[in-house]
């Protein structure tokens, strides 16, 4: 059995299949826009399984932004002795209960699943519909949820449909990636440290070294900042010219991501 065969079992058929479940019973329930709430459903599902990977994303971050004041004072006792300082950082790590590489896994094992998700609404939305009837079909577990058709117009929106097409469909398509990039730019606000307060001027020419120190960190925040700027356009872009169900999919999952670490931060602050 091949890699590609293997994924497709584990991976895309289930989630074919979960998404025909909750389309079979939209449409059952006579809802309109049945297969937009059928992504929402799927999109809100799948967050949830993976909530647990992402709470302890979430908190692996948090500990080690706290440790950062620790962190800067063996960079500054060690900084002649790079390999004692590693393994300095390990010992505070450990002593603290902290992966440092955990947020890294989180991610590794969270990307499958984004990419089989992402393979499965690209197949809903991007085939004609003879075409999506026969393959989907073919992999339904059971005949109760197997589709003879496929409505994609929900809210108003042709979900197989692409923003660029907004001078045949109506210049409200522009909205769609507009508020990808509002929700992918509030998304990656809140999840990014505060940024620390300026430093006074007489202090960085005082010592040599902490002015370049200075230097490296005012380096590595314009780069983040930059990186919050750039990454929601991209985002914004992709929602342009990919099919406005896939970018329903990702705003979905940003705005649960959202809700999920403002609660988060809520609860450990009062902690």
């Amino acid at each position: 059995m091949g890699i590609g065969t293997l994924y497709n079992l584990l991976l895309v058929n289930p989630t074919i299949n979960f998404l025909l479940l909750f389309l079979f019973i939209f449409s059952t329930w006579n809802i309109p826009g049945a297969f937009g709430w059928s992504i929402i459903a799927l999109t809100i599902f799948i967050r949830l399984l993976l909530n647990p990977l992402f709470a302890k994303q979430m908190k692996t971050a948090r500990d080690i932004e706290m440790l950062r004041p620790k962190l800067a004072a063996l960079n500054d006792k060690h900084k002649n002795d790079k390999q004692r300082l590693q393994k300095e950082q390990i010992k505070l790590y450990q002593d603290h209960g902290i992966n440092p590489a955990g947020g890294c896994l989180t991610a590794l094992i969270q990307m499958p699943v984004f990419i089989a998700l992402y393979h499965v609404l690209q197949l809903f939305l991007t085939h004609d519909v003879a075409k999506i009837v026969q393959e989907v079909n073919a992999v339904a577990y059971f005949d109760l949820i197997k589709i003879t058709n496929i409505d994609p117009w929900f809210l108003g929106f042709n979900l197989a449909a692409t923003p660029s097409q907004f001078k045949e469909l109506g210049w409200f398509y522009l909205a769609v990636p507009v508020v990808t990039a509002i929700l992918q730019y509030y998304q990656i606000s809140m999840q990014s440290p505060a940024s620390a307060p300026a430093k006074n001027k007489k202090s960085k020419e005082a010592d040599s070294n902490k002015d370049k120190k200075d230097d490296a960190e005012d380096m590595q925040a314009a780069m983040a900042k930059q990186m919050r700027i750039m990454f929601p356009i991209m985002i914004g872009y992709f929602s342009y010219v990919f099919p406005i169900g896939l970018a329903l999919y990702w705003n979905i999952f940003s705005a649960f991501s959202i809700i999920t670490s403002r609660t988060h931060k809520t609860w450990t602050t009062q902690k």
